[in-house]
């Protein structure tokens, strides 16, 4: 399970949002305060490609963790600090193999990821199926 962000709840206190590796067919699960949720194939991949940009590997990061996706991707969470910045930001980088790697702001991918859970959750109760 990798940690890609954190939220405040209602009493104030941190609570995380991760991604997992579903045991069922290597689909991808969102793990935050509303529970462990399905997200559609490839939603990852489709968030980063909306709001990513290609990763410079040149960049100066520090990598807090990761999560095998298989067949040769991964995920990482990097925080990186630019010069303009006081405080280091976190981001994900998503390393497809032989394609070029994108990255893009944590928080942007969890609430992305978080709202097609939501979505997929919606769907699946509306038509009766378990996705």
């Amino acid at each position: 399970m990798l940690k890609i962000h954190e939220l405040t709840d209602s009493k104030g206190e941190l609570v995380g949002v991760y991604l997992r590796v579903a045991e069922r067919e290597g689909l991808l699960e969102l793990v935050d305060p509303e529970g462990p949720r399905p997200l559609p194939a490839l939603a990852l991949e489709k968030v980063l490609s909306r709001y990513g940009a290609p990763f410079d590997p040149a960049a100066r990061i520090t990598v807090v963790g990761e999560l095998d996706l298989g067949e040769g991707r991964s995920l990482r969470h990097v925080r990186h600090l630019a010069g303009y910045d006081v405080v280091e930001r976190d981001y994900l980088v998503l390393d497809i193999g032989e394609g070029e790697a994108l990255c893009a702001p944590g928080a942007t991918v969890a609430a992305a990821l978080g709202h097609l859970a939501r979505v997929a959750v919606a769907r699946s109760a509306a038509s009766g199926v378990d996705e």
